[in-house]
Order: structure tokens, then sequence, then C-alpha cells
């Protein structure tokens, strides 16, 4: 008996974080000092990606990019990008589960670092703070999955 319960802790799935970090930060103001006499409210544009990779065993690195660009008409105010990084632990995880995990959870988990790190310097760049708002992960993540589908089926309809 005892040795069942040795090794079930082995075969129970865990989902652990080793390590969350920024992997790349960049700022820029190109249009410094004059854009900050701008009176007009610009335009914020966000572009969000996510991209995993087996780094381990069963340790995943999880990379979460948000690019920010602040323009008025053709003036950039700002633009930052962020690629906010943690390393994963998944271990007895079924395959089938593996990638929504690393498609939707850790990239939850990665969001609000990342949200964090992007208020802070754009208010260290001297403008008016900035809270992104909340990211609806996993529609993204079936996107992406409906758009590989119709990627997948498109030569097969094209071959003759």
């Amino acid at each position: 008996m005892e040795e069942n319960t040795q090794a079930n802790p082995q075969q129970s799935p865990s989902f652990t974080i080793e390590k969350i970090y920024v992997k790349d930060l960049s700022l820029e103001v190109p249009n410094a000092p004059q854009i900050y006499l701008e009176q007009k409210a610009p335009q914020i544009e966000v572009q969000i990606n996510t991209a995993g990779k087996k780094v381990g065993e069963d340790a995943h690195d999880v990379v979460l990019t948000i690019t920010l660009t602040s323009k008025l008409e053709d003036k950039t105010f700002f633009l930052v990008e962020v690629a906010q990084a943690g390393i994963f632990r998944l271990q007895n995880i079924p395959e089938d589960q593996v990638s929504p995990i690393l498609g939707v959870a850790c990239p939850n988990i990665l969001f609000p670092y990342a949200r964090e790190v992007i208020s802070d310097v754009v208010i260290r760049a001297g403008f008016p703070p900035l809270v992104l708002q909340p990211i609806n992960f996993e529609a993204m993540y079936l996107a992406r999955l409906e758009e590989q589908k119709r990627a997948a089926a498109a030569p097969a309809a094209t071959v003759q």
C-alpha cells in the first residue's frame, strides 16, 4: 500500500511556475521633446503575440509580446514593446491539454506582469498612465487554431 501512495504523486498532473521574467523591453519616443507640447490625444494601437517552446523535459518557456504604438496622425508619441516571459513546468499533463495551457493559461499569468511593465515605462517616459484592458487569451487561442485549420485546408484545395 505504501508504494502506491508514493507512486501516485508522481502520476498526478502538476503545473508550476518556475520563473517569470522580462525577456525584452523597448521604449522609443522619436518625436521628443516636441511631442510633449501636443494638445490632442493620440490613438493607441495594441499588438499581442504569444509563443512557446519546450526548454527541458517538462519545462516550457512562454513569451507574451505586447507592442503599443501611440500616434496622432503621422506623429508617433511613443512605441513600447515588452516580451514578458515565464518558464512553466508541466508534469503528467495529457498531451491534448498542453497546447491550451501554453496558449491560454500561461499568457493569462504573464499578462498582469506585462501590463505593469508597460504602465511603468509609459509613466517614466513622461506620458499619462496607461492601463491595458483585459485580454481574452482563450478567444485568441481558438482564433489561431481556426486560422491554422484554414491554412492547412487551403493548400489541399489548390493542389490539382
